[in-house]
C-alpha cells in the first residue's frame, strides 16, 4: 500500500510561516508600521483609525491577537513554536500586536484557570477580539503592600452582592467596561476573607477620578463604589478563593510588566541601530565611542539572556502550574527597563528631552514620558522590596526567624 508523504515538523512550520507571511501581506496596512503601542490600554481612550480597525479585525477573527489561547474561546489555539514564528514574521514587517491590554496581559490566562465555562464564554472572546477594556480593582489606600489589609466590602444580599469602598491605581479605570476586583465577603479571616469579583464600570454607583501624573498623563485612577450591585455570577471561583486566584493574576502582572510578556515589544529597536542616528560612527559604520559601544553591548547581552530565561519560566509555567519565578522576572526585568530608558536618553542628547513642539520626531517625544512612566515599573505590580521578600520566602526557602 502507497503510503501518504509525511511533512516533518520543519516542514510544517516553513508552511506555517507562508501562511502568516500571507496574512500579513493581505491584512496589515503599510501605514500602521512601527506604531503599535502597549501601553495604550492606559493612556487614553480608543480613538481608532479605519486602518487601526480593520487590523485589530483581522487579527481578531484569526485570534492570534491571543494565538496560545484555545480556539473554542476565540484563541488563535497556536502552539508556542507557531506563536513564534507569528511574532518573528510581525517583527519583519513592522507589524505589532493591536490586542492587549489587562485583558490579555492578567485576567484573559487567570480566568481560563479559574473561571466557570460559562464565564469563559462570555468573557474571554471579547479579549481575543480586542472589544473590551478591563482595569484591575486591587490597591486601596490602605491596602497596597499589604494588600490583603482591604476593605472594600462586598456584602451578600441574595441574588448579588451589594459592593463598597475605594480603589486607588486604577490603570485605566477611566476608559475600561469593566474591572476584575478584589473585595471583602468576610472580615472574620484576614486571607480567606477575600473573594474575586467581576464589576461593570457602568453600573450605578462606580465613580472614577483620574489622577494626573508627572509625565503629562492620567492612567491612574481613583475608583469608589457606592452600593454597587453585582450578580453572584460575577464571582470567579468560590467565595474566600479570591486571595488564591489574585496572586495567580499577580503572576501574570509580574511576568508581563518585567518585559519577558506582551510589554517586551515596548523595547522596540535595539540601542546600537537606534545610537547610529544619534552618534557619531567610524569608517566601519561602528559607534566612534567606545566606551558607550562596550555599555549597549553589556546591556544587550544582559536583555537578551532575561528574554531567554523569561520564555524558558513561560514554559515551565505552562507544564508545572504556578511559580514564582514571576517575582525574579519582575525584579530584574523592571530595572533592566529603567536602565535601558536612561541610556535611550542618554544617546538621543538634547533630542531626548523633548516634551512638545517641532524639532522633535514622535519617538523623541515618547522617549522621555516612557523614561518618565518607568519609574513606578518598579513599584507598581508589587514593589521591588515586596519581590524581594518573595524570592527569599517562596523561592529561596528562607524563613523568618523570631
Amino acid at each position: 500500500m502507497a503510503t501518504q508523504p509525511q511533512i516533518d515538523s520543519h516542514g510544517a512550520e516553513d508552511v506555517f510561516r507562508e501562511e502568516v507571511r500571507q496574512f500579513l501581506a493581505e491584512n496589515f496596512p503599510p501605514e500602521l508600521k512601527g506604531k503599535g503601542n502597549a501601553l495604550a490600554s492606559v493612556e487614553g481612550p480608543v480613538h481608532e483609525t479605519p486602518a487601526q480597525e480593520g487590523w485589530r479585525k483581522a487579527m481578531g477573527e484569526r485570534g492570534w491577537g491571543t494565538p496560545t489561547w484555545p480556539t473554542e474561546y476565540g484563541g488563535g489555539g497556536l502552539s508556542r513554536k507557531q506563536a513564534g514564528i507569528l511574532s518573528e514574521e510581525m517583527a519583519k514587517v513592522g507589524a505589532f500586536n493591536p490586542i492587549g491590554g489587562m485583558g490579555v496581559m492578567m485576567f484573559g490566562p487567570t480566568l481560563l484557570e479559574y473561571g466557570s465555562e460559562e464565564q469563559k464564554h462570555e468573557h474571554i472572546p471579547p479579549i481575543c477580539r480586542g472589544e473590551i477594556r478591563w482595569c484591575q480593582g486591587y490597591s486601596e489606600p490602605n491596602a497596597g503592600s499589604d494588600l490583603a489589609n482591604l476593605q472594600t466590602m462586598a456584602e451578600d444580599k441574595g441574588d448579588h452582592y451589594l459592593v463598597n469602598g475605594q480603589k486607588t491605581w486604577t490603570s485605566g479605570g477611566q476608559w475600561a467596561d469593566k474591572c476584575f476586583c478584589l473585595v471583602r465577603t468576610d472580615r472574620s479571616d484576614k486571607h480567606k476573607g477575600i473573594s474575586f469579583l467581576l464589576i461593570d464600570m457602568d453600573a450605578p454607583g462606580v465613580e472614577v477620578r483620574p489622577i494626573q501624573m508627572i509625565s503629562g498623563m492620567s492612567p491612574f485612577c481613583e475608583t469608589f463604589f457606592t452600593d454597587v450591585k453585582v450578580p453572584k455570577g460575577n464571582l470567579v471561583g468560590k467565595e474566600g478563593e479570591g486571595w488564591t486566584i489574585g496572586k495567580r493574576l499577580l503572576q501574570h502582572e509580574r511576568t508581563n510588566l518585567s518585559g519577558g510578556g506582551s510589554m517586551a515589544r515596548l523595547m522596540g529597536a535595539s540601542l546600537a541601530d537606534i545610537a547610529k542616528k544619534y552618534v557619531e560612527t567610524d569608517a566601519d559604520g561602528e559607534l566612534a565611542d567606545k566606551v558607550l559601544r562596550d555599555r549597549i553591548a553589556d546591556f544587550e547581552i544582559r536583555w537578551g539572556a532575561f528574554l531567554l530565561t523569561a520564555r524558558r519560566a513561560a514554559e515551565e509555567s505552562k507544564a508545572g502550574g504556578v511559580s514564582e519565578i514571576s517575582s525574579v522576572l519582575k525584579k530584574l526585568g523592571t530595572k533592566l527597563g529603567q536602565e535601558r530608558a536612561e541610556l535611550l536618553i542618554e544617546i538621543m542628547g538634547l533630542q531626548g528631552l523633548g516634551w512638545e513642539g517641532e524639532g522633535f520626531s514622535e519617538a523623541e517625544l515618547s522617549g522621555v514620558r516612557a523614561w518618565l512612566f518607568g519609574k513606578a515599573t518598579t513599584i507598581y505590580g508589587g514593589s521591588t522590596e515586596i519581590q524581594n521578600n518573595i524570592i527569599a520566602k517562596r523561592v529561596l526557602g528562607m524563613l523568618d526567624h523570631q
